[in-house]
Parts: structure tokens; C-alpha cells; sequence
């Protein structure tokens, strides 16, 4: 029997599609398994295999209550992925000669009281807002925690109500500081540039004409005026379910679409940007989606970091660049492979801490049968390990009002081990640094560089892994700061256990240096049962709960300035060296730090 080429051509198509359908299969029933053992509801997906197929679909339940299956058909949230839709409409201004990656920011939003330190020879420009390198601050409680935000709320009412945000903390292009200001910030940019609201313009000169015609900018709820009967409900854990509410910072984080459509996004990103042979983006933007440039990190060696759009991820023997995306009740994740041109997406609709997701980024790529990346070896470093040793502390952080807590919370000890360097996270597990060459070192699971030790422009130490920048600090300076939490609350221990029992014995009369600081003492503890009685979602807004805790942080120095006041009306010197004088001290040291800090009064909605 003699086999022609039209049977052979056929017969190939057969066992591809065979192959590919039974490997769909395989890939959904793996899915469908993670959901149960990780307790997430539902996921839908997409994978580009690099052979101009796509597939698509979806596992798991859109609804833990009505039990309705999630299809690949269901509309999703995906958080901080809409920065790289976003970018990529910045991009096209950028193609259109409407903009240039080089525009200062004050040329297009002079009303803005920006406060840059630099900006006679360094204004943030467009390039930094899209890189994260413009040094402002990610965000404020009340921009990510609220249910007072609504869908119109104009974004120059939401970046300038607190001109505090606005300061810039490190010179722009220097170094990476996730921002979902800074998005926010390109939302006016992009309003600025076409005199309509980003929304529209998006949906119709971005989304329309990629033919994704199942996205949206515009806000979209599961429930209420804004319902969409195709969007997926968003949970937590064991299934309570969330609906979406309004975004005071909605550029950074709101957008709706599927799986399909993301398919065809990252197609277009991996493409030379023309649609129908007509240039959309110019091809040299897209190549720089993905890999960092400029900043202090990248000048000292590492390839790690942030582009217009993307990151530099690392993970499961492969190098692609990602994006992660969280929002109310929703997580996602986008990994491009440009060199392949093979991709993936995945959202759950389900906003877990108790979830392994990276469980499920682990499969796609290993269904996606990735070429592995070779794991650059170790060398002999540049300079002694032993030059690096010390204790470092992010800087600056994402959010400023709390920077007092990162330095004593999430802090990293840097100690040699040999060549190599043992990097101890305060709160997480030990990593054990390689070098690589240079300054370079590679931690233990990755295969190309993942940090970089230098000294900065002040001479200061300086270690960064691309996307966070840690600072040395001296070790006494941490010491103290320790010493001072410690002291601090021993001191409020011992005037609420010291005050109680004197008032149960009847001895907390007007000459007792613990008759005011007891009640603002223990009037820390009354917005406790407040906060728990309303929803995690205002957090940020002004309640009952967030009004008694700023009254009464506020209230503490002034109190235990008034018992030591007490103190020495009653020209008891002797009780200078007293308990109830130290504790009052000790408490009162505290409470100036934290003032210097910013976080006394305690203004959540600030």
C-alpha cells in the first residue's frame, strides 16, 4: 500500500491533535487536583505552546455558593496585571508620537505638587513611572482598603489628597520601588495626552483593536449597578465569597477579561507589535518590556529587575518574564517566553494566604516543555564575601508610614560562608548565595544571577535582588530600636497590671502618678472589638475603629507626660528611681519614636 503525501499530511495532523488533546486533558486534570488540595474554588487559563496553537480552560467553580463550573468563557479580575495592559497602551502613544518615554511628568501634570528633591537634573519621566524607578511610595492604606472609593472618583482627587504621597524617596531611574501610585499617575498621563478618561480611550484604541474583545478597563462588579453575569465571584478562604468594589487607585488594578484574551495579548506582546502589517507598537518598545535598565542594580551588573511592563522571573529552571496579579477575592499570574514564544496565564478566583499557587505556575511551564535554562556556575567572587557582612534593611519601602516596621520586622543578616553568603531573612527562611562573577550572586534554585552587592552614591552598602533594595544598617542602630519596642511595652505591661491592682485596692487616688496613664493605656485595646466588627475593606476609612485609634495613640504621650507631671508635684524625688516612674519612661521613649516615625497619632485613613 503506498502512502501519498496528502495521507501523511493528514496522518501528522491526527497525531498533533491527539497528542495536543490528550495533553489538554492531562494539564486539566492536574489543575482540577491543585484546586482540591490547595482549597481554591476555581481557575481558568491559557497556554501558548509556541506552534501557533492556543489552548484554553478552565477548572473548579466561577461560585462556591451556587456551585456554578467555572468555563472559559468566565471574565476574571487580575489585579496588577493591568499595569502591563496599561503600559502597553502608554506604548502605543509612545509609537503614535504622542508621547515619548522621555516626557517629564510635570510637562503633562503640572497641577501635580510633586516633591522631587532631584528634579532640577533628574524629574521623573514616563520611563519611571512605567519602570517603578520614579521613587514614589506603592501606597496608602486608604487607597487599597476601602469601600468609599466609587468607579468615577476623579484620579487627581485620589493622588492629591494627601500630598505627603507625593514626595519622591530616591532619585528616579536609580533604583525600583513598586508603585501603584506611579500607575495611577500614567491613568492622568494617558487623560492628559487624549482629553477623555483612560478607561475609554484603552477599551477602544487598545483592547478593540487586539481583538480582545472580552476585556475591559471600565468597572465591573458581580453584584449591584455595575453586575456582569460573566464575571467569576472572587473569594477568600474556605470559599467566602466577594464581590468587587470601586478602586480608589483603579488604573494600577482594575480590569476585567478571560483567558482567551490573554492568550491573544501575549501573543501581540511576543510579536514584532504590527496588526495587519501596520505598525501598532514599535518593535524595539516591546523588547524592552521585560528587562531592567539604568537603575543602580542593573549598572552594577544584575539582569534582574523591571521593564516597561514586565519582570525578570526566575523560577522552575526556566527564565521568563512575569507579571503577578492580586485584587479583592482574585490572583493571576502572566509569564512570557519571548525567545520560544511560548506563554501563560492563569487566574483563581480565589485570594488565599493559605494557598500554594506557585504549585500551579510550576505545571503550566512544565506543560509548556521549556527549553531550561543553563545555571551559571560559581566563581570566585570579586570581593570577599566577608566585605558584605552585616545586617540590611529595605529601603526605602513600600509603604512610608510604615517604615519603622520593616526595619525591625524585615530585616535580612548577611554572614559569609566561605565563598558563599548565608542570607538570613528575620522572618523566613535562610537562602545560601552562590557568586557568580563580579559583585554577582545566585541563590540556590535559581539559575541566573539573583542579586548584587554594592555601594551606593553615599558609600553605603547596598544589596538588591532586582526588585527590592536593602541598605546596611549598623548593628547598634537595630539594637536600639529593639531594645526601645521591648522597653516600651514592658513599661505598658506595668502600668496596666501596677494600676489595676491599685485600683482594685482602692490606691489609685488623684496624688497616683498611674492615674492617667492607666486609662490611656488600656484605651488602646477599645478599637480592637471595632475593628473586628466591621469589614477588612475599611481598614483605610475613617470609622469608629480607626477614630479611636488615632484618639487614643495620640492621647498616650500626652498622658504619660501628665503622671510623670504628677510625679514630681509631689516632690517624691526619691520615686524619681521608682518603678512607676521608669515604666512611665520607658513607655514615653517609645511613643517619641513612633511620633518620629509618623505612626503616632495612628491615622490609618492618612
Amino acid at each position: 500500500m503506498t502512502i501519498t503525501p496528502i495521507s501523511r499530511l493528514l496522518l501528522a495532523a491526527f497525531l498533533w491533535f491527539t497528542t495536543t488533546a490528550v495533553s489538554a486533558e492531562n494539564l486539566h486534570t492536574e489543575i482540577k487536583k491543585l484546586l482540591q488540595q490547595e482549597d481554591l474554588v476555581g481557575a481558568t487559563w491559557s497556554l501558548l505552546p509556541g506552534d501557533g496553537s492556543v489552548s484554553v480552560s478552565a477548572a473548579g467553580f466561577s461560585n462556591a455558593e451556587s456551585r456554578e463550573p467555572m468555563t472559559r468563557g468566565h471574565r476574571v479580575l487580575v489585579g496588577s496585571i493591568a499595569k502591563v495592559v496599561l503600559s502597553t497602551g502608554v506604548l502605543r502613544l509612545v509609537s503614535e508620537d504622542r508621547l515619548s518615554l522621555e516626557t517629564p511628568i510635570k510637562t503633562l501634570l503640572p497641577e501635580l505638587p510633586l516633591d522631587n528633591p532631584w528634579n532640577q537634573k533628574h524629574p521623573i519621566r514616563v520611563q519611571h513611572l512605567l519602570t517603578h524607578t520614579a521613587g514614589l511610595e506603592n501606597i496608602r492604606l486608604w487607597q487599597a482598603f476601602s469601600l468609599e472609593a466609587d468607579s468615577d472618583t476623579p484620579l487627581r482627587e485620589t493622588v492629591t489628597r494627601y500630598p505627603s504621597q507625593l514626595r519622591i524617596h530616591t532619585r528616579p531611574g536609580e533604583q525600583y520601588l513598586y508603585s501603584n501610585l506611579g500607575y495611577t499617575l500614567l491613568g492622568m498621563v494617558i487623560e492628559a495626552v487624549t482629553g477623555g478618561r483612560y478607561e475609554q480611550y484603552l477599551d477602544k484604541n487598545l483592547l478593540k483593536p487586539l481583538s480582545m474583545h472580552n476585556s475591559s478597563f471600565r468597572f465591573a462588579s458581580q453584584t449591584g449597578p455595575d453586575t456582569d453575569r460573566h464575571l467569576a465571584m472572587g473569594h477568600f478562604e474556605k470559599g467566602q465569597t466577594q464581590s468587587a468594589t470601586p478602586l480608589y487607585l483603579r488604573p494600577a488594578g482594575q480590569f476585567i477579561t478571560t483567558a482567551s484574551d490573554m492568550a491573544v495579548f501575549a501573543h501581540f506582546l511576543m510579536s514584532d507589535g504590527s496588526i495587519r502589517g501596520q505598525t501598532f507598537i514599535r518593535p524595539e518598545l516591546l523588547q524592552a518590556i521585560g528587562w531592567p535598565e539604568g537603575t543602580a542594580a542593573e549598572r552594577a551588573g544584575l539582569a534582574v529587575g523591571h521593564g516597561l511592563s514586565l519582570a525578570v522571573r526566575d523560577r522552575h529552571g526556566t527564565v521568563g518574564l512575569c507579571h503577578p496579579g492580586t485584587t479583592i477575592g482574585f490572583r493571576a499570574m502572566l509569564c512570557l517566553y519571548p525567545e520560544e514564544k511560548k506563554a501563560f496565564f492563569i487566574a483563581h478566583n480565589a485570594d488565599s494566604e493559605n494557598a500554594d499557587y506557585e504549585r500551579f505556575n510550576s505545571v503550566l511551564i512544565r506543560h509548556l516543555k521549556l527549553d531550561p535554562t543553563a545555571t551559571i556556575p560559581q566563581t570566585t567572587p570579586a570581593t570577599p564575601a566577608s566585605e558584605w557582612s552585616g545586617i540590611y534593611t529595605l529601603k526605602p519601602n513600600g509603604i512610608a508610614m510604615f517604615s519603622w516596621v520593616d526595619t525591625l520586622f524585615n530585616f535580612v543578616r548577611i554572614h559569609p560562608q566561605g565563598a558563599r553568603l548565608q542570607l538570613t531573612p528575620f522572618q523566613s527562611e535562610t537562602q545560601l548565595l552562590a557568586p557568580v562573577g563580579g559583585n554577582l550572586y545566585r541563590a540556590q534554585a535559581r539559575n541566573i544571577p539573583s542579586h548584587v552587592f554594592f555601594r551606593d552614591s553615599a558609600g553605603r552598602r547596598t544589596m538588591s535582588n532586582g526588585l527590592r533594595t536593602y541598605k546596611q544598617i549598623a548593628t547598634p542602630v537595630l539594637v536600639l530600636l529593639w531594645l526601645s519596642l521591648g522597653f516600651g511595652l514592658a513599661g505598658i505591661l506595668y502600668i496596666c497590671l501596677t494600676g489595676i491592682l491599685r485600683l482594685i485596692s482602692g490606691n489609685l487616688d488623684h496624688k497616683n502618678p498611674l492615674l492617667v496613664p492607666l486609662p490611656a493605656c488600656l484605651a488602646l485595646a477599645l478599637p480592637i472589638p471595632f475593628f473586628f466588627n466591621q469589614s477588612f475593606l475599611q481598614l483605610g476609612d475613617i470609622t469608629v475603629a480607626s477614630l479611636l485609634l488615632a484618639v487614643f495613640t495620640a492621647t498616650l504621650p500626652v498622658a504619660l507626660l501628665a503622671g510623670l507631671t504628677i510625679q514630681y508635684r509631689q516632690r517624691r524625688y526619691s520615686g524619681w528611681g521608682t518603678p512607676d516612674t521608669v515604666a512611665m519612661l520607658l513607655t514615653l521613649q517609645w511613643t517619641a519614636v513612633l511620633v518620629a516615625e509618623g505612626m503616632v497619632p495612628l491615622r490609618l485613613w492618612g
